[in-house]
């Protein structure tokens, strides 16, 4: 069974397909062909904002989570919140 592909192996994959896009809407030989290719390069390009928003959802939550352990053995001691 596969794992996910890495979000570099993603943003490869997304740019690769933006090329090809690309290339169809250049040969593009009526009206018709040059829409679906507008189409294509709106949808992979939202693919590629929500890769890039992930990655940088994913940095707040490793923030997030450093100033929790931060803030808890600073401010604790070694006791749990809330024990007396």
């Amino acid at each position: 069974m596969a794992g996910h592909a890495s979000p570099d192996q993603m943003r490869y994959e997304l740019d690769t397909m933006l090329a090809r896009i690309n290339a169809l809407e250049v040969t593009a030989k009526d009206e018709f062909q040059i829409s679906v290719a507008k189409i294509l390069r709106e949808l992979v390009l939202g693919q590629i904002r929500a890769l890039d928003e992930f990655g940088h959802h994913k940095k707040a939550m490793d923030l997030l989570t450093l100033e929790i352990f931060k803030s808890r053995s600073a401010g604790t001691s070694g006791q749990e919140p809330g024990a007396s």
